[in-house]
């Protein structure tokens, strides 16, 4: 993982967001290697992001999770966010114009940039990696140990 954007850690803190509350619509979105994604830290809101550099391959859609789940595991001192894995962002996807270097867990809102609130940057270990570009599925798979954790 990456990091918590600190207006979420806010919000958690204060209990305006929940994690596996219906009405709090958890999505994910891809961004490639021009993003500023993984720097903006302070974001509040999808649009404060100076450069999100949304995945552009055909056929990508941004993916909805589904049955988010919070599990407290006293043997590691902390509490799991899971979500119903794999996460599909599409069952025919085109390579894009850029390598895809990580994820933004968001909340959707309204669906404008300005209302849809990023929630933490999801890296993929240091080195980017390309989407299939025989328009294939891409799908992301949620560790055992939750999508993210609150430590």
């Amino acid at each position: 993982m990456g990091f918590w954007y600190t207006p979420a850690k806010e919000r958690l803190a204060k209990g305006d967001f929940d994690w596996d509350e219906a009405a709090h619509d958890v999505r994910l979105l891809l961004c490639m290697s021009n993003t500023t994604a993984d720097t903006d830290q302070d974001a509040a809101t999808l649009s404060a992001i100076t450069t999100l550099d949304e995945y552009d391959g055909a056929g990508y859609s941004r993916a909805a999770l589904a049955s988010q789940t919070v599990t407290r595991d006293d043997a590691n001192n902390r509490v799991e966010l899971g979500a119903s894995s794999p996460v599909s962002f599409g069952s025919t996807v085109a390579a894009g114009t850029r390598n895809v270097v990580g994820a933004i867990v968001y909340r959707h809102v309204d669906g404008t940039a300005a209302n849809d609130l990023p929630i933490a940057w999801l890296d993929n270990g240091g080195s980017p990696f390309a989407v299939n570009g025989g328009g294939g599925a891409f799908t992301l798979t949620i560790d055992a140990e939750g999508l993210l954790q609150v430590t």
